[in-house]
């Protein structure tokens, strides 16, 4: 049996520039989600609008613009609708929007299926935010959400950089360790665990660690998964938004799945199935 193939040695110069994105970005997230309101609906407004033009450049870069366009429309009409509290209208509307998408990119594309495709892989986390947001303790479970995707970012990259070894799934992301990934859960699971001893939130200790590593796992598989779609489509990186990082979709790809992840926790705490 051939032995798996070890990954490169990870190339540090860009880390300053990483650092200084992530300075910008961070701070904004953080207080849109923490005061919510018409600061909330805008940043997830503009993210729709950035996203949908990546995901259109990438799926059918001969009409870039219409099917963004067309992206761009259909999801902030979920959100908006979302907005006053009627989810499952606009999960409709998502739903109704992506066969929409279809349509719209037939003749342009060379797969129509993607422009629907890329409607829910947009609208989805985004729906799940909002949700986890209008919730209860909603700035709080939002934050957490934040502090488990972005630890289990920093440890993966860290520990991955640090002790290299096996590749993770080099087929689709030649840079990812086996102890990078391991390193993710660690400090996803920890971030959760200190949620539960300093957060307001009744939250045991058990499930802190649980609950951080559900988002670190989910985090982590939004990675990959957002690389098996640039491999799909032949790019390196979605956009060239953010300095060090790509584009915003390459930022955000872990927190995207880690928040349809969280949404699912809540849903399952707010039915009872979890007492």
């Amino acid at each position: 049996m051939a032995a798996l193939a070890r990954a490169k040695r990870f190339d540090w110069s860009n880390l300053g520039v990483r650092a200084a994105s992530a300075a910008v970005l961070v701070p904004a997230a953080v207080a849109a989600a923490w005061f919510g309101g018409w600061a909330f609906l805008l940043l997830l407004s503009v993210g729709v609008a950035l996203l949908s033009l990546e995901w259109a450049a990438m799926a059918a870069p001969r009409a870039q613009v219409r099917v963004a366009t067309g992206m761009t429309v259909v999801i902030l009409a979920a959100v908006f609708t979302a907005w006053q509290g009627w989810f499952p209208i606009a999960w409709a509307v998502v739903a109704i929007g992506a066969a929409a998408g279809a349509v719209v990119a037939r003749g342009t594309a060379e797969r129509p299926a993607d422009a629907a495709f890329g409607v829910c892989y947009i609208a989805a986390p985004i729906l799940c935010l909002m949700w986890l947001r209008h919730m209860p303790f909603g700035a709080q479970w939002t934050l957490i959400l934040f502090l488990v995707a972005w630890s289990a970012d920093i440890a993966a990259y860290a520990v991955g950089s640090t002790l290299k070894g096996p590749k993770l799934w080099p087929r689709f992301s030649p840079n990812k360790t086996w102890s990078g990934f391991i390193g993710g859960l660690a400090g996803a699971a920890l971030a959760g665990l200190g949620v539960a001893h300093f957060s307001e939130i009744p939250l045991v200790l058990v499930a802190g660690a649980f609950i951080g590593l559900i988002g670190g796992l989910a985090t982590m598989a939004g990675d990959l998964l957002e690389s098996m779609l640039k491999r799909r489509f032949g790019v390196k990186d979605s956009g060239d938004l953010i300095p060090g990082h790509g584009g915003l979709l390459d930022r955000v790809d872990g927190l995207m799945l880690a928040a349809v992840a969280f949404a699912g926790i809540r849903l399952i705490d707010h039915l009872g199935w979890a007492h």
